[in-house]
């Protein structure tokens, strides 16, 4: 049975970042996861607006002539002109210069994935500081950072097809109605005995229903009594997914693709759920499936968008397997649970700014958890445009520490980039600003900010 193979198991060390393999996830122990061009950050040059020239006579002087009215006035809109000029090649400037650094990051990550035997250290270095939309970069980046695909591409092609076969398998087994196993059986069953009697033209013969089979059977082996008691989660499913980023049309239109899309995704939800019972569904997993999803469906590789759903499961399930506890109640007092890990994040901050904790923790008296709970257990997902969602996690999953070091460097690096709001905050301001992030926020100074904060945070000191 496929669904022994995917159930995840609790983070047991922190030098574990992924499961090895679809098929390595465990129960856990004592218990029944805009379309628009990422704008990447960049230095504003504002023109403003230009001072008006003082008009002769305005301040109670007047000029000998009017060739010298006139020969000033030319002088003031040559410099204006000039000044506009210079200020253009210099935003001209800029813009050659940030489309040039994209062209050699580029052509950079197409030189790693295309190699024979991908350098994962240096496809990690390169991601890190964002990957160019275009060409399915992100997606096979993703995919190796994860782990989906084996640093050898010469086993790119038959790792896809097992992966995907076993997830067509498990549809097959977990997602079909139980009447479409029951006469599915029958049909098998009668063209066997059909063969074995070699009597085509005898009567038809009943097919036995076993009280197991019965819609109405409370035995714990009933399929159609496991099919019930999935319909209120996916009832949830659907009800999440109509929220799921109701600005995009890949998500929220009511068109064949977009619905195609939330189907899909239901699946994916379904399944992990119905595989990992310990944990099921927990509102919010469509969203940190989201970006996942997004990615691979709008891969350029048309073979690799078709098969979005499949790699997408697999994907999901690597993700949650750094931070399942998190979804799971009944371990949020555990060390690997939801607690101890806002707790990390306030002795973070803590060695990084002790003013600032301070002033959090006892002045203004918030604590992580009214407002990082969000931050950490949907990744960042709520907290930012879609498109800084997708650069964010291009930094999240080349973290060779894993996905919650870098996360909670990040949530860390958040704090001290709004440090001068907050200590100037009461409880109400605070928690006004830390619960809806402000969206102009320079995010590569943010992701800068969390990178140069080393895992024990012994040599961070931030830059003022």
């Amino acid at each position: 049975m496929f669904k022994d193979k995917l159930k995840l198991p609790t983070p047991d060390k922190p030098g574990r970042i992924f499961p090895d393999r679809l098929g390595s996830l465990v129960m856990i122990s004592g218990l029944n996861e805009k379309g628009n061009e990422i704008e990447t950050s960049e230095f504003e040059f504002d023109s403003g607006e230009e001072l008006e020239p003082i008009k002769p006579g305005a301040l109670g002087f007047h000029r000998e002539s009017d060739d010298e009215v006139i020969d000033d006035e030319k002088d003031d809109k040559d410099q204006r002109i000039r000044k506009k000029t210079n200020k253009d090649s210099v935003a001209t400037s800029v813009s050659v210069l940030r489309s040039i650094s994209l062209d050699e990051k580029r052509s950079d990550l197409e030189y790693e994935i295309s190699r024979r035997e991908i350098n994962l250290e240096k496809l990690r270095r390169i991601a890190s500081t964002g990957i160019p939309d275009g060409g399915g970069l992100r997606a096979t980046a993703w995919k190796l950072l994860l782990g989906y695909l084996p640093s050898s591409h010469d086993l790119w092609e038959t790792q896809l097809e097992e992966n995907r076969q076993k997830y067509a398998d498990m549809k097959e087994e977990l997602l079909l109605n139980p009447s479409e196993h029951i006469w599915k059986e029958a049909k098998d069953l009668s063209s066997t005995q059909q063969h074995e009697d070699n009597d085509a033209d005898g009567p038809l013969r009943r097919h036995e229903i076993s009280v197991e089979d019965h819609p109405l059977s409370l035995d714990k082996e009933s399929l159609w009594r496991q099919y019930f008691q999935h319909t209120e989660i996916v009832d949830q499913i659907d009800r999440d997914l109509q929220r799921t980023h109701p600005d995009m049309p890949f998500f929220s239109a009511e068109t064949s693709f977009s619905r195609k899309n939330r189907e899909a995704m239901k699946n994916i939800l379904l399944l992990f759920a119905k595989s990992n019972p310990a944990i099921c569904y927990v509102q919010g997993m469509n969203e940190v499936l989201a970006p996942i999803y997004y990615v691979f469906r709008t891969d350029t590789d048309k073979q690799n968008a078709e098969n979005a759903e499949a790699d997408s499961f697999s994907c999901f399930v690597r993700i949650l397997g750094d931070s399942v506890d998190h979804f799971c109640q009944q371990l949020d007092n555990s060390s690997s649970g939801i607690l101890a890990t806002l707790s990390r994040l306030s002795d973070l901050l803590k060695v990084n700014d002790e003013q600032l904790w301070h002033h959090l923790e006892f002045t203004t008296k918030i604590k992580p958890q009214f407002y990082a709970f969000r931050w950490i257990t949907l990744l960042l997902t709520q907290e930012f445009k879609f498109e800084f969602i997708l650069r964010i996690w291009d930094t999240l999953l080349s973290n060779t520490f894993g996905v919650q070091d870098m996360l909670l460097r990040i949530c860390c690096a958040m704090l001290l980039c709004v440090k001068s709001r907050l200590l100037s905050g009461d409880f109400v301001a605070n928690i006004k600003l830390l619960q809806h992030y402000p969206d102009d926020i320079n995010l590569e100074y943010l992701l800068q900010v969390a990178q140069d904060i080393s895992p024990d945070t012994s040599s961070y000191i931030l830059s003022r």
